[in-house]
């Protein structure tokens, strides 16, 4: 069984994509194949030290960008990473903006998701054992105020709050949908964050995302005009900035000394329904490593 992370030192993992790995300073770097009873993430783990602190990376697309939105094994994933020792994960994620004011290059800390999808399985808990977790405030509020204070010491512009609109794709929105969402309220759409931080609370890992625009959605007037070179453009340039922004946080992670004041190291404490006389012993084997702590 995986040791329950109120007893762990603070370990750092970051799902996004590969040009995020390059770190000028990281150190010990191994790849490592983690196996899951949920199946195959979408690539090996990369663990390594940044300063000190014990960081693990995750392709969420897997190297090269092989697995589609709607394919990747979310579970897994996420297993994977509590199985690694990862006590909060920082996403880092490309999307498209739904307002005027947050044009390609800026980065958003998400802290509302509006959940479109409807192709992925979005829970570990299944018939046999059964949990409610609150995703009422769906990512860690001191996560990210590390983040909005790492992005102020990196000179990264960044805008703290908005609601990231997370639909099925592989297809972008038709206008319509675009309208919608917008009139919704929401302030950026991508495919990746649901039901990740979803599994995240219920693995009791500390989640946060920084959502990085890569252009407009299709409601925008300039969206056909957009090119993938300009795209690929600037996605580089937030890879730049998504690196710097890892190297500021690390260290305002590396002095945590207890759990999670915002809940999320403990979200499942009241969160089981079945009795215990009826929980399913296969289902229950298969949440060690997620649920252990409240399961022994």
């Amino acid at each position: 069984m995986v040791a329950n992370h109120t007893s762990l030192p603070p370990v750092l993992g970051i799902i996004g994509g590969s040009g995020i790995y390059d770190i000028e300073g990281l150190s010990d770097v191994r790849w490592e194949a983690v196996n899951t009873p949920f199946g195959t993430p979408s690539d090996e783990l990369m663990f390594g030290r940044l300063d000190g602190q014990q960081i693990v990376f995750l392709p969420r697309h897997g190297r090269g960008h092989r697995v589609p939105p709607s394919e990747l094994n979310f579970r897994a994933n996420i297993d994977a990473m509590k199985r690694a020792g990862v006590t909060e994960i920082l996403s880092l994620s490309a999307v498209g903006s739904l307002r005027e004011d947050l044009p390609p290059g800026t980065f958003v800390i998400v802290d509302q998701f509006i959940d479109r999808t409807f192709a992925r399985v979005k829970s570990f808990f299944e018939r046999g054992l059964v949990a409610h977790v609150s995703m009422a405030d769906p990512v860690c509020g001191r996560l990210g105020d590390h983040l909005a204070a790492a992005a102020t010491e990196a000179g990264i512009e960044v805008v703290r709050g908005g609601t990231y609109l997370v639909m099925e794709g592989p297809q972008f929105s038709s206008r319509a949908e675009s309208e919608l969402y917008r009139s919704w309220g929401c302030s950026v759409i991508g495919m990746t964050n649901m039901p990740e931080a979803k599994l995240a609370r219920e693995a009791e890992i500390c989640y946060a995302t920084v959502a990085m625009v890569t252009d407009f959605d299709c409601w925008h007037d300039d969206h056909d005009a957009v090119t993938v070179e300009q795209v690929i453009k600037v996605l580089f340039e937030n890879a730049d900035r998504g690196r710097a922004l890892v190297r500021a946080l690390t260290p305002k992670l590396s002095g945590r000394d207890h759990v999670c004041t915002q809940g999320c190291h403990t979200s499942l404490d009241n969160a089981l329904i079945t009795s215990p006389d009826a929980h399913d012993p296969g289902v229950a084997e298969r949440l060690q490593a997620v649920a252990g702590r409240v399961l022994s």
